[in-house]
């Protein structure tokens, strides 16, 4: 049984004024996107290293009060920066303001700017990771702790797809499992997410699968459909990305046209 596909958009906070990036995240939630995501960074990620940009957790907050349907949430938050129990609180808060629409999106980090210029340690890719498996549990267990608790349990989202460390706190932790590439690579990624699965008496249906997706569900010239690719493999949710200062959703309408007609 598939689940019904939804439709995220994530708006990249670089090169924009907050009024543009805000006029964005309003519009795709008229045009009926299912969920909203930033990211957390401090820089841009393309074009001048030092053009304008904000920062992520601040935004969503702001987001939770102009938007009323959607759901939001960072693609992903760098566990690096914050103090878990901090975070599990700030997630709280926004689950609130939103009426129960936050998804924390998660991860280990990996941009090194970020963590030299804002004083954190940026150590090795291992030490992140056993920093995120420390990180997990601690932002759970705060949730149980806080006074009032969130709205409902708030979806945790892992992203990143390292085979033996990252999918296996997939396997024990996620609630959604945020991923990339072609549907080969794919394919051979949710194998070893099932072998995890299986070794921690998790069942694998009860992850949904997100990934990100470029251009429209059914390229222009090609016989097969990429949607319904990767829909075979098992992802039900597909995030289109939307670049800075003037964010273009008519890939994103293409991809919510395309989720209509499935979801029928």
């Amino acid at each position: 049984m598939y689940r019904p596909i939804r439709i995220g958009l994530q708006i990249q906070p670089e090169h924009a004024e907050y009024r543009q990036i805000r006029n964005a995240a309003v519009a795709a939630e008229e045009l009926g996107v299912d969920i909203i995501f930033n990211w957390d960074h401090f820089f841009p990620l393309d074009g001048d290293p030092d053009g304008r940009h904000f920062e992520a957790w601040t935004m969503l907050g702001a987001w939770a009060e102009s938007t009323s349907r959607v759901e939001i949430g960072t693609l992903v938050s760098c566990t690096g920066y914050r103090n878990p129990d901090l975070l599990a609180d700030m997630a709280r808060t926004v689950d609130h303001i939103s009426e129960g629409r936050l998804v924390l999106g998660i991860g280990a980090g990996w941009c090194e700017r970020d963590y030299q210029e804002y004083g954190y340690e940026f150590g090795t890719a291992g030490g992140r990771l056993d920093r995120l498996s420390g990180d997990l549990p601690r932002i759970r267990a705060r949730w149980t702790r806080l006074n009032p608790p969130p709205t409902r349990p708030i979806p945790v989202l892992v992203g990143g797809a390292g085979e033996r460390r990252t999918l296996r706190l997939v396997a024990e932790h996620a609630d959604i499992w945020h991923c990339f590439g072609d549907p080969p690579t794919l394919a051979h990624k949710m194998a070893v997410l099932r072998r995890h699965c299986a070794d921690v008496g998790r069942d694998p249906a009860a992850i949904e699968v997100s990934t990100a997706v470029a251009g429209a569900p059914t390229p222009a010239g090609t016989p097969d459909v990429l949607g319904e690719q990767l829909r075979a493999l098992g992802v039900s949710m597909f995030t289109v990305g939307a670049l800075g200062p003037r964010y273009d959703l008519g890939v994103l309408k293409d991809w919510i046209a395309w989720r209509d007609e499935s979801n029928r």
